[in-house]
């Protein structure tokens, strides 16, 4: 993976999962919405000064949420943070930057 370039999309893994799942309440809290589905489906990473994660997710009701998670470098010893977020998206929708 080239640095700064988004990865080709890439079925959710464990990880992905785990981030997702992090911050979830996050995303609750800024669409002032409870996703009682959440379930990574696919994702893209981004190197970039620290990792940027694109996550496909399902939260039931044939809908999904994109979200853009900031993983910081491992000495800055920072969360991970919710940069933005997508809402009322499909499965089919393509997950591109945003």
């Amino acid at each position: 993976m080239m640095c700064g370039a988004p990865s080709a999309t890439m079925p959710a893994t464990t990880e992905t999962q785990e981030i997702a799942d992090k911050v979830k309440s996050q995303l609750e809290e800024k669409a002032n919405q409870k996703f009682d589905v959440f379930k990574a489906i696919s994702f893209r990473r981004q190197v970039v000064a620290g990792t940027n994660f694109f996550i496909k997710v399902d939260v039931g009701e044939e809908k999904c949420v994109h979200l853009r998670v900031f993983e910081p470098l491992p000495h800055e010893n920072k969360p991970l943070t919710l940069s933005s977020y997508q809402t009322d998206k499909e499965k089919h929708d393509e997950l591109t930057y945003f």
